[in-house]
C-alpha cells in the first residue's frame, strides 16, 4: 500500500462526537424542511385533483356486503349475497357497492332485491338505495358497475303459470345517480326470452 504525502484529514478518522454532530445537523435540516410545508389552505385549493395514489394512501375499501343487514324477509332462512359489484356511484372519491341479494331458498328461483351500500369509516356498511324490491318477483343477472353507471339483466315471469325456475322475460336496466337519486333508465318493455 502507497503512503500519501498529505496528513490526515479530521473526517477519515470518525469518533462519536462526528456522528453525534451528524445527527443533530440532520435533525435541524428535517425540523426546518417541516416549518416550510404551505399552509392547508393554499394546499387544499392547488392540490384537489390529486389522487390517493399520489398522496401514498390506499383508496377506501367498498362496503362488504356479508358485513350489512339488508331489508329482506327471509322467514327462517338466511339471506345470500348472489352478485356485488362495487364503484363510486356519487363521484365523492369513495366507493360504493351495489348487492344483488335474495333469499336461500334451496330450489327454485328466488326473488332478488338490489341494494345500494355505503360505509363511513369505522361503521357496518349501510342501506342507501334499493334499485329492485323483491316485491317485484325478479332475479337479477349480468351485475357491473362501470363509470358510475349500475347495470343490470331483470328476469321476470309472464304469468303465474311459468314456472320459478325458469324465467321468460328479460329487461336490460341501468341506474346511475342524478340529482341526489339513483335513475333507471331501460328498454322500453320486457322481452321475452
Amino acid at each position: 500500500m502507497q503512503t500519501s504525502d498529505l496528513p490526515d484529514l479530521a473526517h477519515t478518522d470518525t469518533t462519536p462526537m462526528h456522528w453525534l454532530a451528524t445527527a443533530t445537523a440532520m435533525a435541524a435540516v428535517i425540523a426546518a424542511a417541516g416549518m416550510l410545508q404551505p399552509d392547508a389552505a393554499t394546499a387544499s385549493a392547488s392540490t384537489s385533483h390529486r389522487t390517493t395514489a399520489e398522496h401514498g394512501t390506499a383508496p377506501a375499501a367498498a362496503p362488504d356486503p356479508a358485513r350489512a343487514t339488508f331489508p329482506l324477509e327471509c322467514g327462517t332462512v338466511d339471506s345470500t349475497v348472489a352478485d356485488q359489484a362495487p364503484g363510486d356511484l356519487d363521484g365523492d372519491g369513495r366507493p360504493e357497492t351495489v348487492a344483488v341479494v335474495h333469499c336461500d331458498a334451496g330450489s327454485g328461483t328466488p326473488p332478488s332485491g338490489v341494494y345500494v351500500l355505503t360505509q363511513g369509516s369505522g361503521a357496518a356498511p349501510r342501506v342507501v338505495a334499493t334499485l329492485v324490491d323483491p316485491a317485484r318477483k325478479v332475479s337479477v343477472d349480468d351485475l357491473t358497475v362501470r363509470d358510475g353507471i349500475i347495470s343490470a339483466t331483470l328476469l321476470g315471469y309472464s304469468s303465474a303459470d311459468v314456472p320459478r325456475c325458469c324465467p321468460d322475460q328479460q329487461e336490460k336496466v341501468t341506474w346511475q345517480w342524478r340529482n341526489g337519486a339513483f335513475v333507471r333508465a331501460g328498454q322500453s318493455g320486457a322481452n321475452s326470452i
